[in-house]
């Protein structure tokens, strides 16, 4: 878990004209902001809801980053030379909406010193490849709820998948539907036995057939239940569940074809890059040694690398970056 030392870092909070950047990781269900020195130092902390604009609005999305910003703000008069907030589907639907999403910004005056310096609205996903990576060319593949691949070169910028819970193949709700589906089968007899059925049975405390749909379709958004089966379908492959195995390798070579087709698109094949792997998915070994040995298939320099810190980092490296 991220955090600061107040007692250590107090000095440098409590300085008049310290310079500082701030970076921000935005996301679906939490948005975390950071207060660091000019070396990368991370100083505060802060928490706040929701920044998705595509789920929630421009106008929630500004309050919820305004908050956390609020945060982690210096209480004594200070230099803010950069801020980088990264949101999700800032670079999709609301590419054309930043300077929209600055305004609603500026409507807080308690974070008005943000604007005496750089202000710079920006994707979640480089976010997340530079939480793993400090070059600026290579391919992020994000694995969670969701799904994407995104890939940089140059001047060049290429995505695959990211389209929502109705696709996402090889993502935590795919995978979930994938079980789901599964049991149903083995319930009817269309399909095979599989431990599955008795692990979700046991999980949501069910006790007749029939109580299944209650329990994971009509009494939740599915959207909130059926990731979850993702971790039983997990636990069921550790016990040789071959059904559950089945799944978790086609999730692996879907997330691979993501990838793949992001590194063919932006000529990686032959050259050495980064390929940073973000997600809940990839905690199934299953799933991480499939996407490894799919893609070094078709590609020679290939290096995976799994951030060892919260996305916030690879915020606040983006910050910094904006006043070198």
């Amino acid at each position: 878990m991220l955090k600061a030392n107040p007692v250590r870092n107090r000095r440098f909070l409590n300085g008049v004209n310290q310079k500082y950047v701030i970076g921000i990781d935005g996301g679906g269900t939490k948005t975390v902001a950071a207060l660091s020195d000019l070396s990368g130092k991370i100083l505060k902390i802060g928490k706040s809801g929701p920044t998705s604009p595509r789920n929630i609005g421009i106008k929630k999305t500004a309050d919820n980053v305004a908050r956390s910003i609020e945060k982690v703000l210096p209480k004594k008069k200070a230099k803010i030379l950069s801020t980088f907030i990264g949101l999700p589907a800032v670079e999709e639907e609301f590419r054309l909406k930043k300077e929209i999403i600055k305004k609603e910004l500026l409507r807080y005056k308690k974070i008005s010193l943000i604007f005496s310096g750089k202000v710079i609205i920006g994707s979640d996903q480089i976010v997340a490849f530079r939480s793993g990576s400090d070059r600026k060319d290579g391919v992020l593949l994000i694995a969670g709820t969701g799904c994407v691949a995104h890939g940089w070169r140059g001047n060049q910028k290429v995505k695959t998948s990211g389209w929502g819970w109705l696709a996402d193949e090889g993502s935590a709700f795919w995978v979930g539907q994938k079980v789901y589906q599964a049991v149903l089968k083995d319930l009817d007899g269309r399909g095979s036995k599989t431990l599955l059925r008795k692990l979700i049975f046991q999980e949501h405390k069910i006790k007749e057939d029939p109580n299944l749909l209650n329990k994971l379709i009509y009494s939740k958004p599915p959207t909130e239940v059926l990731s979850l089966l993702s971790f039983i379908c997990d636990g069921a492959s550790r016990k040789r569940d071959k059904i559950a195995r089945e799944i978790l390798v086609e999730a692996g070579r879907e997330l691979a074809l993501s990838a793949e087709t992001v590194i063919k698109k932006l000529n990686f094949q032959e050259t050495r890059f980064p390929l940073v792997l973000v997600g809940s998915m990839f905690n199934s070994k299953i799933v991480l040694d499939t996407v490894k040995k799919e893609v070094k298939k078709f590609t020679l320099g290939v290096e995976f690398i799994r951030p060892k810190v919260e996305p916030v980092i690879g915020a606040v490296r983006l910050a910094i970056e904006q006043i070198q």
